[in-house]
């Protein structure tokens, strides 16, 4: 930001110049993430019949979740089952019996950035600040009546976060 003052009659004038920059950007899809009844079956799935590495199951007590990441090229697929029936993803289940696609991952070069762009454009979150999620890296889910009804996750960049 550049300031300029011009004196006209005793009176400064200020004129800022704003270079307008998209201060973040989309990394990728990191994920698609999908609720299943059964983990470990879900995981035998993925694994057998599209011959693709699938990661050992593990337990994400702070979500209330059992997660496994199949990968899938340049992309996941999350698989999350509920701990037990206090779970988020529980409620899910019960409207879903043999579970479905729960929400889609954004991977952003700068989260915070993002946030407040998109904030600006008054664009709601279901919390008020990120949360570290499932990856260890901080996460975000945007309002699903803003995003044309898909629950979209912003996750802050793995490589800008280290891993």
């Amino acid at each position: 930001m550049r300031t300029f003052c011009f004196h006209v009659d005793d009176l400064c004038l200020t004129i800022q110049r704003f270079v307008i920059q998209k201060p973040w950007k989309v990394a990728g899809l990191n994920h698609v993430a999908v609720v299943v009844p059964n983990i470990e079956n879900a995981a035998a799935f993925y694994r057998d019949t599209f011959d693709v590495k699938v990661d050992k199951p593990f337990t994400a007590e702070a979500h209330g979740v059992h997660v496994a990441f199949v990968h899938m090229g340049n992309t996941k697929i999350e698989l999350i089952s509920p701990i037990d029936s206090n779970s988020p993803v529980a409620k899910f289940l019960e409207r879903n019996k043999s579970g479905g696609l729960h929400h889609i991952c954004v991977e952003v070069d700068d989260l915070g950035g993002a946030i407040r762009s998109l904030k600006q454009k008054n664009l709601r979150f279901l919390a008020p600040e990120p949360k570290v999620g499932a990856c260890g890296v901080p996460v975000i889910f945007m309002h699903p009546k803003d995003t044309s009804g898909v629950l979209t996750e912003l996750e802050a960049s793995h490589s800008k976060e280290g891993h």
